[in-house]
């Protein structure tokens, strides 16, 4: 169930501590209702959160509260952000993510989206996933975002 803490408390300290205790999203009042009503459909476009042991897309094996990837049984070293784009991709197999969902999903409400960021770590992505072990599976669809594997892609 996402969660959005509604506050007065608007010290940046309580917004780490609330977001680092389980909120999804932060709202210190006195706020707009059209910014609460424009979170709320943001967190409720979010796929539904499955916590399992491993992720397991092909041979990419990841273990989300681990923080560890591996290949081919091969360890993988990914930065946070990498972990976290690369765990949405892997929830989501064979789908195509668009970049605003890739956002949404990585990021927090406030980051730009204009910029060319996640064409950015699409390509830390694949240089450190794909193109080592002479793969290709996080693949571009053109003019609609990324997936990672065909839409038929296994998943064990």
């Amino acid at each position: 169930v996402p969660i959005l803490m509604l506050t007065a408390r608007d010290a940046v300290g309580d917004r780490i501590t609330g977001l680092e205790t389980g909120a999804d999203d932060y709202l210190v009042k006195p706020f707009d209702f059209g910014e609460l009503v424009a979170r709320l459909r943001a967190l409720a476009r979010r796929p539904p959160v499955r916590d399992p042991e491993r992720l397991v897309v092909g041979d990419l094996v990841m273990d989300p509260i681990g923080r560890t990837l591996t290949r081919a049984e091969t360890p993988i070293e990914l930065s946070v952000k990498e972990l976290q784009i690369l765990e949405l991709f892997m929830r989501n197999p064979g789908q195509v993510l668009t970049r605003l969902q890739i956002l949404e999903g990585a990021w927090d409400q406030g980051y730009e989206h204009r910029s060319n960021v996640i064409d950015v770590y699409v390509r830390y992505l694949r240089e450190k996933i794909d193109r080592p072990f002479g793969r290709a599976d996080l693949e571009t669809v053109r003019g609609e975002g990324y997936r990672l594997g065909s839409p038929d892609l296994a998943v064990r």
